[in-house]
């Protein structure tokens, strides 16, 4: 279920309905419906959909007329998503010269150790069938070989986008724990006892004079 800060942060930021926007890495569409009620025309995508109007297809893949949509939204999906740049590629010419790109993001250049064994102390307070090693060490570099971090993206981006500057925030009480533990994560961010994995940014499609 998709949070009412990650749709209030999305909606502030899309241009307003019936406008064309394109989801990336949609899952399960939950994003999508809501936009869809307050008039959007989606388009949602994801290469291991997990609902029944999401389209399987990856992103650097996606048949559709170039500057067809007017927006795009990536809700922590760009981490996942390959091959990053010839994407990045693809979705610049998807998108109208100008149309915003509104990216939420888990930062795995951020995650270090403190973040882990932290989310490993609230999974373990949760209870349940632990699905991650124990290790904090571990689940950081399984999860930095496996991820593209935030600034990688942005190079991707870059050629194609004016990428505007982080936003960086909590993330942790969003994979896998509960909203509850969302001011324990900010306090311990501003203590510097934690780092904010969690980063917003807002970007726009060049025109073509500035892409070449």
């Amino acid at each position: 279920m998709t949070g009412a800060d990650v749709t209030s942060f999305v909606r502030a930021n899309l241009p307003p309905p019936p406008a064309r926007v394109l989801e990336i890495g949609a899952g399960d569409g939950d994003l999508a419906r809501f936009l869809a009620e307050a008039g959007y025309d989606v388009l949602a995508i994801d290469p291991d959909p997990r609902g029944p109007n999401v389209h399987a297809v990856p992103l650097d893949r996606l048949e559709e007329p170039s500057a067809s949509f007017a927006a795009a939204v990536a809700i922590v999906s760009l981490h996942h998503v390959e091959p990053l740049a010839e994407s990045c590629r693809r979705l610049a010419a998807l998108l109208e010269p100008g149309a915003p790109l509104v990216v939420d993001e888990f930062d795995v250049g951020a995650f270090d150790r403190r973040a882990a064994a932290w989310w490993l102390e609230q999974q373990d307070a949760r209870g349940g069938e632990r699905r991650h090693d124990h290790d904090p060490d571990a689940l950081v570099r399984e999860h930095r070989e496996h991820l593209h971090e935030l600034a990688r993206i942005v190079d991707a981006l870059g050629p194609h986008f004016d990428v505007g500057p982080p936003l960086r925030g909590p993330y942790l009480y969003r994979w896998d724990l509960d909203e509850s533990l969302r001011a324990v994560e900010e306090e311990r961010i501003a203590a510097g006892d934690l780092p904010a994995v969690g980063a917003r940014l807002l970007a726009h499609r060049l025109p073509e004079t500035a892409r070449g």
